[in-house]
């Protein structure tokens, strides 16, 4: 891999680089950007100079680059100041080579200042006036700056020059726009001096789709196809050989009888950046698609899917076949189950393993030995396509699904429409578990996913999921998701109109032993069964008396009997987390999803609403009868009319 003479398409269709140049006054700033645009050194510079363009042929990639000039000189000016370096791509800081307290007012000022204003932009900073410098006293660059990049990571590159006598002023903006087109920071790290793990990881996926034969190298044909796909120009044998050659010198198990292997690929990506030759490897991955965060680009992903907030996502039937096959592949030792290790491997050509962070990485069942059943991986990526679609089929792609990314998704039946027809076409039942603090919901998710009931009481603060399969009649398994509502969390459930949309069932949890736990877990069953039917989103509702292994409260019996028949759902299902004790609870609940027109609770303001309704369709009834009969009797009479007319 040669790279190329031109890096076309390394740029990723940016439309335009703006740069802001910002420091202390009489610094050089607006010299040096008049200097660049004219090849002119100006004799006199207005205080502030408009929005400058460079000229286009001056730089490789032919790039529009737009200079603002700054001052912080009044509060007006500090004001825009900080409005341009908001919307910077780049910024150059300059301060005056002659002048030392310039110098340390970056590091000083300068900087802290762009890190407390959030600017995630490569720095550039610039010496100015070199002309001005006493060189008797002068110390190199590399001396003066390291300190400061030590500190400050975010400055890309030092340079210093003179505007008067022409010496690197094209260069500071070469480097400020290379900084925006080709930033060094997302592929390497350079203080371990490696490539970073999600531009590895983009290489390895790349490589993997240019090894047509998947031998694990790339043959000479491979290398030439690459070569061409890239830089639009093929390889000849003898710079084939040589760059085996300088791979094999470094790196002997870089190439083998076969070609260049992965770890050869990596090294002269490694080797490219080194030299300073970014341009070579971002073509390469801008050729394929990624985008600045390494990445695919939106335009390389399905668009957003449309559906009413009522309808769930799933995988289709050929995702789910291509998942099992992947699970096959990476499960090396054939246990049934994927290690660490395992799926690490799996998701090594993704931007990072989508499952190590909330809500997936404590959402299903693990095995002894820490690893992934089949069941608890493809439970896994069921709640990921229920919560994050876009991110399943982004992920499939990264994991080699090979047609399009779209079939792997389906849309269910949106769930009044469910309610109609008193069936579901669901497959991922979704229930959300309100209730109280410490009525015991985490130690019900626990059980949900094989975890053991915890002896001491941990406040649940955030929403939390758990995810796993449930036996149904006839041999048919439904894939469970149990969401945790902390009992802070309720209040914002209820201000979103759509927040239930999502909910095929709700489960209340309260402590059996306790009035007040009962009480909470109540009302909050009435003020989800009011928005469900405000909303038009009801669902089935079971309420669930934990803790069944403490004696109840006095008129527990008495008073869970009488809501339940007030509201129409069953009576509560005594359970008992600490002993394991569930009768059937998982499976219940997904029965209840199952049947969505049943169970749903009613409460006195939506009893009150139908008998209101009823009473106006039967008036309407009534009216409309009326009416008719009114109709038909004067059409009667002109009937009569007509005759007694004619008769006379």
């Amino acid at each position: 891999m040669v790279g190329g003479a031109s890096a076309s398409g390394a740029s990723g269709n940016v439309a335009g680089v703006r740069i802001v140049v910002a420091g202390d006054a009489k610094t050089g700033k607006s010299s040096l950007i008049v200097t660049a645009a004219t090849d002119n050194y100006p004799n006199n510079v207005p205080p502030l100079l408009p929005p400058t363009r460079l000229p286009e042929d001056v730089y490789p990639d032919r790039v529009p680059v737009t200079v603002i000039d700054t001052s912080s000189s009044s509060p007006e000016n500090r004001g825009r100041l900080v409005e341009e370096i908001m919307r910077a791509d780049a910024v150059v800081l300059t301060y005056a080579c002659d002048r030392l307290e310039t110098l340390d007012r970056l590091s000083t000022f300068w900087l802290p200042e762009l890190r407390r204003l959030e600017v995630n932009v490569p720095v550039i900073v610039v010496g100015c006036m070199l002309d001005k410098r006493d060189d008797q006293h002068s110390v190199s660059l590399e001396q003066v700056m390291s300190p400061i990049m030590q500190q400050f990571r975010e400055i890309e590159t030092c340079i210093e020059c003179s505007a008067l006598n022409h010496i690197q002023v094209p260069e500071v903006f070469y480097y400020a726009q290379k900084a925006v087109l080709h930033p060094t920071a997302p592929l390497f790290d350079q203080e371990q001096q490696v490539l970073r793990p999600r531009c590895v990881r983009a290489l390895k996926r790349i490589f993997i789709l240019c090894d047509h034969d998947r031998d694990g190298a790339l043959s000479d044909a491979e290398l030439n196809d690459f070569q061409v796909k890239c830089f639009n120009a093929p390889l000849q044998p003898s710079e084939i050989v040589v760059v085996k050659s300088v791979v094999q010198e470094k790196l002997r198990e870089g190439v083998d009888d076969r070609g260049l292997t992965l770890t050869g690929f990596l090294f002269l990506h490694a080797l490219f950046i080194e030299k300073g030759r970014l341009e070579t490897t971002w073509t390469v991955l801008r050729k394929f698609g990624y985008n600045n965060e390494i990445r695919l680009h939106d335009d390389q992903l399905p668009p957003p899917i449309k559906r009413y907030p009522d309808q769930s996502t799933e995988l289709t039937n050929e995702a789910v076949e291509f998942l099992r096959r992947i699970f096959a592949t990476f499960d090396i030792d054939g246990d049934g189950a994927l290690r660490s290790a395992e799926l690490e491997d799996l998701f090594s050509t993704a931007p990072e393993n989508p499952w190590n962070e909330a809500p997936y990485e404590d959402a299903v069942q693990k095995t002894a030995l820490g690893g992934l059943s089949l069941d608890s991986f493809l439970s896994l990526w069921s709640l990921m396509t229920l919560l994050d679609p876009i991110r399943t089929m982004e992920t499939l792609i990264y994991i080699g699904y090979g047609t399009d990314p779209s079939t792997a998704i389906r849309v269910t039946r949106r769930r009044r429409l469910n309610r109609r027809k008193q069936q579901t076409d669901r497959t991922v039942c979704h229930c959300f578990v309100f209730g109280p603090k410490e009525a015991g919901k985490s130690a019900i998710l626990n059980s949900f996913i094989g975890r053991l009931f915890p002896e001491e009481y941990v406040p649940t603060t955030n929403d939390r999921y758990a995810v796993n399969s449930v036996d149904q009649p006839l041999g048919a398994k439904k894939t469970l998701v149990l969401r945790e509502i902390p009992e802070e969390g309720v209040k914002k459930i209820l201000s979103s109109r759509d927040a239930l949309a999502a909910c095929d069932v709700a489960v209340f949890v309260h402590d059996s032993s306790r009035e007040a736990s009962w009480q909470k877990a109540t009302e909050m069953l009435v003020d989800v069964a009011s928005q469900g039917e405000t909303s038009g989103y009801e669902m089935p509702c079971l309420i669930v008396a934990n803790k069944d292994d403490l004696d109840p409260y006095l008129t527990e019996i008495q008073d869970s009997t009488r809501v339940s028949q007030d509201m129409g759902i069953e009576t509560p299902i005594p359970v008992s987390a600490k002993l394991g004790d569930f009768s059937n609870l998982f499976q219940r609940i997904a029965n209840a999803a199952m049947n969505p027109h049943m169970s749903i609770p009613e409460t006195a303001a939506g009893k009150s609403r139908k008998q209101y309704h009823r009473l106006v369709n039967r008036s309407l009834l009534f009216v409309s009868v009326g009416a008719a009969v009114a109709i038909v009797g004067l059409a009667a009479y002109r009937v009569y009319a007509a005759r007694k007319n004619s008769s006379s």
